[in-house]
């Protein structure tokens, strides 16, 4: 099987935006496929192609989890690449090659723009790009990376992450929306809506949006649990300290520490938390009004809301409907 989105010069003659998408074995195809897919359907006004994008590697052949690829382009394409891209890695234990290190180091020295898709920033941190940085990757490798690396800044609760000419993305759909985020820097605004518009996603998933939300009922140790779930049916009450605490059969002060010791929080910052997993959960579900969310999350005012949500979640209430919301 062959990959491949190359393009000569476009009919006005002038150069394209080089892009390379490294491919090593163990692969994850979906990441090597998405920026094949984005920045092959970027067109500008007048119709022309905007990106040379080609998938290079070390190896005439590398094998992936589920099909052995024909790589038709080797590392001396990276080297004039205005864009290199890592995709994921299957197995976090398997080497990189040491030929695709240098290569994405030299590319970064001379001044490339370098990305990661989910696990490709393990590739990006083998090869010293990552130190000193802020990055993310997919939530379930991100304590892993951040082990390994202590240099990096990881942050498991966004999309992606951009320090100017390096960016690094979740895992899955993230990829589509680090490369999106890439067109609309490119090329603008109106230029990556049409591309999200053919590839049948939302544009405007921020990078700063959480990764998921989980919706589960809350864990604790056997004498909070309980509690927790009283609190977690009760959160359209808002109640006291003093109520959870009658509930709990004990003093404020020792509610106070007893929670602190076992849930790691007070039980006000626990309520807030919940409070936002209650409003996530209504706005993917329903299309009550910002008002009514709030009043049923607990918060009172959509005010309120606003300020717990984006400090939780990093987008607005309206912005994360629009991404996730039921009418979609």
């Amino acid at each position: 099987m062959t990959f491949f989105a190359g393009f000569e010069p476009n009919a006005r003659g002038q150069s394209k935006h080089r892009v390379a998408v490294l491919a090593y074995d163990g692969v994850v195809l979906g990441d090597l496929a998405t920026p094949l897919e984005i920045f092959g359907r970027v067109r500008d006004a007048e119709g022309q192609v905007c990106y040379d994008v080609r998938v290079c590697g070390a190896a005439k052949e590398v094998q992936s989890e589920h099909v052995r690829l024909n790589v038709q382009w080797g590392l001396s394409w990276v080297a004039r690449a205005d864009t290199v891209i890592a995709p994921g890695i299957d197995d976090l234990q398997r080497p990189t090659p040491p030929a695709i290190l240098r290569a994405l180091k030299s590319a970064s020295k001379r001044g490339a723009r370098i990305a990661s898709i989910c696990t490709g920033a393990f590739v990006l941190a083998r090869a010293g790009l990552l130190d000193g940085l802020r990055a993310t990757t997919h939530w379930m490798a991100a304590g892993e990376l951040a082990q390994r690396y202590p240099k990096t800044e990881v942050d498991a609760d966004v999309l992606y992450v951009d320090n100017g000419r390096v960016l690094t993305s979740a895992g899955a759909s993230a990829g589509m929306d680090l490369c999106l985020y890439i067109v609309r820097r490119d090329h603008g605004a109106s230029v990556a809506a049409r591309v999200a518009k053919a590839a049948v996603m939302p544009l405007e998933r921020f990078g700063g949006q959480a990764q998921f939300i989980e919706h589960k009922a809350p864990e604790c140790g056997e004498s909070m649990g309980p509690l927790l779930l009283w609190m977690e049916r009760n959160l359209s009450q808002n109640p006291s300290l003093s109520i959870i605490a009658c509930h709990a059969r004990m003093s404020t002060r020792t509610l106070s520490r007893r929670f602190r010791e076992q849930v790691g929080m007070t039980p006000a910052q626990w309520m807030s938390k919940a409070k936002v997993r209650r409003a996530q959960h209504l706005l993917e579900t329903t299309h009550f009004s910002i008002e009514r969310t709030a009043t049923e999350a607990g918060f009172g005012s959509a005010s309120v809301l606003r300020e717990h949500f984006g400090s939780v979640v990093g987008i607005s209430p309206a912005a994360y409907r629009r991404s996730f919301g039921a009418s979609r």
